[in-house]
């Protein structure tokens, strides 16, 4: 398993980064005074800073990462429209899902993550509910369908590609003791490390999973802002040979994904792999034609009654 911090933002993350800033300004002005020095006090609701740099409500809050691995198909949610779903429902035969995870109220990060998704999204000839599916799930139980639905009409609205509305949708939790773990279990499943605040705001990373149509997890992709081309190729990943043109495939195989770079890169060995292979053509090429143009010069020469070949007399010296 893989551990990666990524991007992260709550309204109380801000606030304390505000609040760092201003004890920092307070001391360098307040340079002279040695007792004004020793009293750096926080303003009131801002939390303060850890030694690590890590503010205290984003302590935990990662992506381990668990890529090949199944999210749970049967576990109980509520669509978009009210009606109760699983994930193993919309997955389809071939066609791969882009998980999101957060919630429908986040005041930041989380409209900021899907946002970038859609336009990024909006510059692939791929298009969702065609080739592949987008799934939000809110981390919130309290959180209502009716959300749920109202951001859903606000993205497809985005989008604008005919057939989306049938591969967007946004899921909360059942509502009941039991329906309202089911985030839960699908977060811990993706890796997906979050905690709710004392002020019912939560802390949580930004990342989109890729899924393949039998639910395992093929690719994360962090941060906030996405390449269409990063996109494309990890849509055409998870869809394992299903989706996309052969050319887009052939492409992929020459990639493989960075972590350092959030991307994908040239694979070096499929490069040699390639070379070495048109290495053996040409070779294989030179060492017929020489082959055929022997053959046909034996068959031009002029034959002798026992069919060998006639060879010129020696010229008089």
């Amino acid at each position: 398993m893989n551990q990666r911090a990524p991007h992260l933002c709550t309204n109380r993350t801000m606030r304390s980064a505000l609040g760092a800033l201003v004890v920092a300004v307070a001391s360098w002005t307040e340079g002279a005074s040695a007792q004004q020095m020793s009293m750096p006090a926080h303003a009131p609701g801002q939390a303060p800073i850890a030694a690590d740099g890590v503010a205290p409500e984003l302590e935990g809050v990662t992506i381990v990462e668990h890529l090949g691995e199944r999210v749970p198909l049967d576990t109980a949610l509520v669509l978009d429209d009210g009606t109760t779903t699983t994930l193993g429902e919309l997955l389809k035969p071939g066609r791969p899902l882009m998980l999101h995870m957060g919630y429908f109220k986040c005041p930041m990060l989380c409209t900021l993550v899907l946002n970038e998704a859609i336009r990024s999204l909006q510059k692939v000839d791929l298009s969702i509910g065609r080739d592949f599916d987008v799934v939000s799930i809110s981390v919130n139980p309290q959180e209502s369908w009716e959300l749920a639905g109202a951001k859903k009409k606000g993205y497809v609205a985005e989008y604008e590609r005919a057939g989306s509305e049938r591969g967007v949708h946004f899921l909360t939790a059942v509502q009941s003791e039991q329906g309202a773990l089911a985030p839960a279990q699908i977060a811990d499943a993706v890796g997906f490390q979050y905690r709710r605040l004392p002020d019912g705001e939560y802390s949580h990373p930004a990342m989109l999973a890729m899924i393949a149509a039998d639910g395992r997890i093929v690719r994360y992709l962090y941060g906030v802002k996405f390449e269409p081309a990063t996109m494309k190729m990890a849509i055409v990943e998870a869809g394992e040979g299903r989706i996309g043109t052969p050319l887009d495939r052939f492409i992929l195989w020459c990639h493989q994904y960075d972590t350092s770079s959030q991307g994908y890169v040239v694979f070096a060995f499929r490069l040699m792999q390639i070379g070495g292979a048109i290495t053996v053509v040409v070779i294989a090429s030179g060492l017929l034609f020489l082959f055929l143009r022997g053959s046909r010069a034996a068959a031009l020469a002029p034959q002798s009654e026992n069919g060998l070949p006639k060879h010129s007399a020696p010229r008089p010296s």
